[in-house]
């Protein structure tokens, strides 16, 4: 299938399947033809099909990395560079796409987790955009409930510390996923003390949820 023909048809497949329909399909492609689509897809307009994309990612890299470690190491370079000045892009999607590679592969928690912190430091490689800390949030949190071993990794490189600047930001989404990562980091009850954040969902695992259990 030819690179348009099949942008086009992985773009359908996430969009108008299940859940678990389009994981079913993509896991039985080629894990290397499904990358480009699937980076296309990260920054769609259209919901489903970004958060489809990104839960796509884990599943395609983590493919890739039982034939080769090394290839997954490649694509979680590819989105560093993504969210490099210097790339002349914006990195939609990114952040979300890394922390599902992290949480699908221990391999890559324990050598990349550090770049998810640093996305949080002023003195790193800060992501100013809200709609990235959103996507940085959210992965935080994703990351951190995958295991007690993720947990320790996030703990360990000060990711508490940094949270605590998103507490208060004024993106409510932001505040919100930064709230709930918090909660997940130190294994307390998800959705207490997240404030008036009714009305906000949060995506996992193919569910859109809402950011307060029973809002």
């Amino acid at each position: 299938m030819r690179v348009r023909a099949l942008s086009k048809y992985v773009t359908a497949l996430l969009r108008d399947s299940t859940f678990d329909e389009a994981m079913a399909k993509i896991a039985h492609e080629p894990p290397a033809a499904m990358l480009k689509p699937l980076f296309s897809c990260l920054c769609s307009c259209d919901e489903q099909v970004k958060w489809y994309a990104v839960s796509a990612m884990g599943l395609v890299v983590a493919a890739l990395a039982a034939g080769e470690l090394e290839d997954a190491r490649v694509v979680m370079r590819r989105f560093m560079w993504m969210l490099n000045d210097e790339s002349g892009g914006i990195g939609w999607g990114v952040p979300e796409a890394m922390a599902e590679v992290m949480a699908c592969l221990p391999e890559m928690a324990r050598e990349f987790s550090h770049i998810l912190v640093a996305f949080m430091r002023e003195d790193g490689f800060y992501l100013e955009l809200p709609a990235l800390q959103r996507g940085l949030m959210w992965g935080l949190g994703r990351l951190a409930a995958a295991s007690q071993e993720s947990r320790a990794l996030l703990t360990a490189r000060e990711a508490p510390r940094y949270l605590r600047s998103y507490l208060t930001a004024d993106d409510p989404l932001v505040r919100g996923l930064a709230l709930r990562a918090k909660a997940i980091l130190e294994d307390k009850e998800v959705g207490r003390n997240l404030g008036n954040q009714a009305g906000l969902t949060y995506y996992d695992n193919g569910r859109f949820i809402p950011l307060i259990p029973g809002s």
